[in-house]
């Protein structure tokens, strides 16, 4: 799914700059404007980026069984595999945009593609599964580093509102390729080459990006006085890695929940403490409508986290289909939400986002709820309907959230709120790997478990898609 912050670009229309605290932000214009030819140049290595971390998110799903086998990992090791990426990403994102501002975008863009290859290769290499998962915490930091940066480097460099608008659909147009390219791609580097594969290919694509950065892109950082906020970072970051824990690990749900708890409360407190200086400033946390967005976002990747890492691992465990066939049997929703996507925006005006997101969580529940009444033994064609059904929804939904969530407050923190959004989206995500995985495995068979599964996703997607109608006075952008 292309992010949150590319998204709220396209709604906002790539018009002016904005002050703040955003992860994407850029006020400043770059000292050295470089020239017309070499901006293709810069627009690739930006898209490489993004390039690497959306076909990593892509493939990993197809993955898990090959790594359980190969590392002989149980299900709680290899929904960490996931986990720690989407935790790392989720909790470093908006830290990652201000870093960017202070230290200099070309800089942390690098920093971002370094250790990007360094979590993909030491995941390459891993020989037991702890080493994989810590491996997966630094690929998830780079990400952290790389997005904002790279979006925030296209706000700078591309000064004319219509120039950048190109730059930003051309970086966003990736993301949706790599959604359709990914499994297909990484599913069939899995049935040829093994798992590790898909970690390595990562390698030398990243490390173009990571060498050609210097010499093409010009340096810019915009300061203005702000700082990193460590205790909103450190606390934010403990209450979401103790919200992981409790989905996974039963013998410590209660007190990996009472720490979550502590943590956020903690948060609350750093954040009014901080003042201007905030990570999320408080009154966005009061934010009716950007709530809204918030929850319809985290629901909606809490059911589809959790079908792209449990469908794979069914297939390939039924025997019903190997890596590759799983890739290609992915599609349907992969091609529905690219060929879909760009039309939400038009949508959503002439519709209204409210109803654009009651509607498209709601088909997206109806394909979770389709495919919670399959199983090995039924046709293929079942679990594709319902698959194209979630992808049809995503294409729908995503972009009314963000045009609602930035729509919620003024222009000078519309890019925090974008940023909000798209780790809603994470937390979501790692939230619904965590949970979802762990009904599955509590289940009496296969079947059983994958059925509650995904009886309890579609049950949280149409929750959020009850929350856009009940707080329709409050979402109308």
């Amino acid at each position: 799914m292309p992010h949150a912050s590319a998204r709220a670009e396209a709604c906002r229309g790539a018009g002016g700059d904005d002050g703040g605290l955003s992860v994407i932000e850029a006020p400043a214009m770059s000292r050295t404007t470089p020239a017309r030819a070499n901006r293709h140049v810069i627009l690739f290595i930006l898209c490489l980026a993004v390039l690497i971390a959306q076909v990593d998110t892509s493939v990993v799903n197809l993955a898990v069984h090959a790594i359980g086998i190969g590392l002989h990992a149980p299900l709680p090791a290899l929904q960490w595999v996931v986990d720690a990426y989407n935790l790392s990403y989720a909790a470093l994102l908006m830290t990652g945009g201000t870093l960017a501002d202070l230290l200099g975008r070309r800089r942390v863009l690098r920093a971002g593609a370094a250790v990007f290859v360094l979590g993909s290769l030491l995941a390459g290499l891993a020989p037991d599964i702890g080493v994989l998962i810590a491996a997966r915490v630094l690929a998830g930091i780079g990400a952290a580093l790389l997005l904002p940066a790279s979006l925030a480097l296209i706000r700078v460099i591309w000064a004319d509102p219509h120039e950048r608008a190109h730059a930003i659909g051309v970086w966003a147009g990736t993301n949706g390729a790599a959604v359709a390219i990914g499994p297909t791609l990484g599913g069939w580097l899995i049935q040829t080459a093994g798992w590790r594969s898909v970690f390595l290919l990562i390698v030398p694509i990243g490390l173009v990006a990571w060498a050609w950065a210097p010499r093409a892109i010009p340096e810019s950082r915009d300061a203005q006085g702000r700082r990193v906020d460590l205790p909103g970072q450190w606390f934010g970051g403990l209450a979401l890695a103790a919200l992981a824990a409790a989905a996974i690990a039963h013998r410590l749900m209660l007190p990996a929940l009472g720490v979550a708890l502590l943590a956020a409360l903690l948060f609350v407190h750093a954040e009014r403490r901080a003042g201007a200086g905030a990570m999320i400033p408080l009154p966005l946390l009061r934010n009716a409508r950007l709530a809204v967005a918030n929850g319809v976002a985290m629901a909606m990747t809490f059911g589809m986290y959790g079908v792209l890492f449990l469908l794979p691992l069914v297939w390939q465990r039924g025997g019903v289909l190997g890596a590759g066939g799983a890739g290609l049997a992915l599609l349907p929703m992969s091609l529905a939400f690219v060929a879909l996507s760009h039309r939400s925006g038009p949508w959503s005006v002439r519709f209204g986002a409210r109803r654009l997101m009651a509607g498209g969580m709601t088909l997206i529940a109806a394909g979770i709820a389709v495919l919670a009444t399959t199983h090995a033994g039924q046709p293929l064609w079942q679990t594709e309907a319902g698959l194209f059904l979630t992808g049809i929804g995503m294409a729908l939904n995503t972009g009314p959230v963000l045009a609602t969530a930035v729509a919620a407050v003024d222009p000078a923190r519309a890019g925090t709120a974008s940023a909000m959004v798209n780790t809603a989206r994470m937390v979501g995500a790692t939230l619904g790997v965590g949970v979802l995985g762990s009904v599955f495995a509590a289940g009496n068979s296969m079947r059983a478990g994958f059925t509650a599964a995904m009886g309890i996703g579609a049950t949280a997607v149409f929750a959020g898609a009850l929350l856009a109608v009940a707080t329709g006075a409050a979402t109308r952008a």
